[in-house]
């Protein structure tokens, strides 16, 4: 079964559309290797090629994929961004584990009152999650 990470909220992404015709959904069931669930703002067609941005990491952290599933919350989007190939996948899963590292250490920061240093809460997190942070497989 392939997995989906699910990306930290309070790191805003964006979906940009891509010049790329959308697949079809036979081929869909085949592509990808995994991905990343975030929020959109707006619903997307099963198929259609996105750019998944994480602005707040600059403009390296672009990835492109395909919208593998959309689901209406009450509010807005989850958006399932499957990946189609081995070095995006791998990219992503990276900036997403940067993610999760820094989600954790604005909660260290929200319960403490006070700043924490990346570096440790990055060990600390390694530490406590790497193991069960999915392979995206």
């Amino acid at each position: 079964m392939r997995k989906f990470l699910r990306h930290p909220s309070d790191m805003p992404v964006e979906l940009v559309l891509r010049k790329q015709a959308c697949i079809p959904r036979q081929r869909l069931n085949n592509i990808s290797l995994g991905g990343v669930a975030c929020n959109s703002s707006r619903g997307f067609r099963r198929g259609t090629s996105v750019e998944l941005r994480i602005p707040l990491l600059g403009d390296q952290a672009c990835y492109p994929g395909v919208v593998a599933w959309c689901r209406r919350q009450e509010n807005n989007y989850l958006v399932g961004i499957a990946f189609i190939d081995e070095d995006t996948l791998f990219r992503a899963r990276m900036v997403e584990q940067v993610c999760q590292i820094q989600h954790y250490r604005q909660q260290l920061e929200d319960e403490s009152g006070q700043p924490m240093a990346i570096e440790q809460c990055a060990q600390d997190w390694i530490a406590k999650h790497a193991a069960e942070f999915p392979y995206l497989a």
